[in-house]
């Protein structure tokens, strides 16, 4: 599982000219599931993302997190995070999940960070999407849950 996580101000997205959805300061997090992903690799994921220290304290230092700033978030399915681009020029999708795999562990990502007590607010699966996008800092980190098994 891919997350690709942008330190907002503002983010939002909408379908069809309807926001469905819309955040204040926080993060949009694009999640890319592949056939292989599991609850542990989702919930690796949530915990990462919301202890992870990426917004400023006082000092200017990146020290706080998304709890610490009180922070909302905006999730977004986005298979093309598994894009394969080695050959041609057209990606291929291939490393994607298709969507009865997809779908069950994406709402379970967006179940478990409202577990957190954060707002959060998401598209539609599969949908066709305008994702509005106000990036701070910039500050945009991608992180894989296959990380979770990898030492230094």
């Amino acid at each position: 599982m891919r997350a690709l996580i942008q330190r907002v101000s503002y983010g939002s997205v909408a379908i069809d000219g309807n926001t469905v959805g819309e955040i204040n300061q926080g993060l949009v997090i694009l999640l890319g599931v592949t056939y292989d992903d599991t609850t542990a690799d989702l919930e690796y994921l949530v915990n990462k993302i919301h202890g992870l220290r990426i917004f400023t304290d006082s000092a200017g230092r990146f020290n706080d997190s998304l709890e610490d700033v009180n922070g909302e978030v905006l999730v977004i399915s986005q298979f093309t995070l598994y894009a394969d681009t080695r050959k041609g020029r057209r990606p291929g999708f291939t490393g994607s999940a298709a969507p009865d795999i997809a779908i069950p562990l994406y709402e379970e990502f967006i179940n478990k960070f409202k577990a957190t007590g954060r707002k959060v607010a998401c598209g539609q699966f599969g949908a066709d999407m305008k994702v509005t996008i106000h990036n701070d800092g910039p500050v945009t980190i991608m992180l894989d849950s296959e990380d979770k098994i990898k030492r230094n």
